[in-house]
């Protein structure tokens, strides 16, 4: 008998922000998984809140006290034979941050997540054997140019249609009518 399909939704780095795009595209996710980053309490309850059967999420560096105590630093599970491993500060593939290499090695996940640098990359890592994973940033704080998350569906062990959703401009548009 198949698996049923999991719907995953991916953020990060929202810096406190919240709003209805982001609402919008996570409202159909079993899970929703954030890789730190959050900024307040409200963007951990909406999360939970959206998510149908499992919120994941790890905290950042910008995140103060009150969200580490109830947030952890990283996590692994997985879900249909597939090994996650998730960490805000991650670095990317040929330029690892400290001790994950390390991580890496000992837990070889088949897919590593990853916030900080809010660039969104998506490829396969040879040095691991897995999928590097970094949903880019949902937040208006940092360079990028678009905020950005990723979908995706689980279904019998496997990745599928993984989809990069365009939130819009990190510059909030002045209002020039």
């Amino acid at each position: 008998m198949p698996k049923s399909n999991v719907h995953i939704g991916l953020l990060s780095d929202n810096h406190g922000h919240w709003d209805d795009r982001i609402s919008h595209h996570l409202a159909n996710c079993d899970e929703i998984w954030h890789a730190g980053d959050l900024g307040t309490l409200e963007v951990v309850d909406e999360i939970r809140r959206l998510a149908k059967v499992q919120a994941r999420i790890v905290y950042g560096n910008i995140d103060n006290s009150t969200i580490r105590s109830e947030i952890k630093e990283s996590l692994r599970w997985e879900i249909q034979g597939l090994k996650f491993l998730m960490i805000h500060i991650g670095g990317r593939p040929g330029r690892y941050a400290k001790g994950i290499r390390r991580l890496l090695e000992e837990h070889r996940p088949d897919v590593f997540i990853c916030g900080h640098s809010h660039l969104l990359r998506i490829e396969k890592d040879p040095s691991f054997g897995g999928l590097y994973c970094n949903p880019g940033a949902a937040g208006y704080h940092g360079f990028h140019q678009k905020r950005t998350l990723i979908k995706f569906q689980i279904h019998d062990g496997q990745l599928h249609d993984m989809q990069v959703i365009e939130l819009g401009n990190r510059i909030k548009m002045a209002n020039t009518g």
